[in-house]
């Protein structure tokens, strides 16, 4: 009985530091925040002012002749291409899983509590994803889309995002 203890200490503790290493989070030059609600998902760029918005899927009437249909979204998620990116994914009211495939990303938002990770992208270009937790009837109206620019242009974006913020305020006296 010795003998398998000692085998197994030998085991643990080099898949412990292996453990926290694969842990550790570069830092990242962005963070976003997502909170999914049935059946839509809330973005937070909380480093840029405060910049939020909901994500919906386009209904089938609204869809242009080049749009996906169930994958099309009203507002994009746009993040800067060659960036390191947190993703802060929670829930408000049932358990959803924030899934894109082609950048290797699937993280749960569960009410209450804050799950992260982080990811890079290296190519310009659209990213399609779902929600993968089956959360009520309207699950599979979920969709997700990552827009990736260069960064110049995602700053660009980030402060017409901003004044065009700022006008709204101005007009609704806030």
């Amino acid at each position: 009985t010795i003998l398998p203890a000692i085998i197994l200490l030998f085991i643990a503790f080099p898949s412990l530091r292996l453990l926290y290493l694969l842990d550790e989070i570069n830092e990242p030059l962005i963070t976003l925040k997502t909170i999914g609600h049935q059946w839509y998902w809330s973005y937070e760029y909380s480093d840029f002012m405060n910049i939020e918005f909901d994500s919906y899927m386009i209904p089938m009437n609204e869809l242009k002749l080049n749009n996906f249909r169930l994958l099309e979204v009203d507002n994009r998620v746009i993040l800067p291409m060659n960036t390191q990116i947190r993703i802060l994914v929670t829930a408000a009211d049932v358990i959803h899983s924030w899934t894109i495939p082609a950048l290797g990303v699937k993280i749960d938002g569960t009410p209450g509590r804050l799950n992260q990770t982080n990811f890079f992208m290296n190519r310009p270009g659209l990213f399609y994803g779902q929600c993968s937790e089956i959360c009520g009837a309207n699950h599979s109206f979920m969709p997700i889309v990552i827009e990736s620019i260069p960064t110049k242009f995602f700053i660009k974006w980030i402060m017409n995002y901003s004044n065009s913020l700022d006008d709204w305020k101005q007009v609704m006296g806030l």
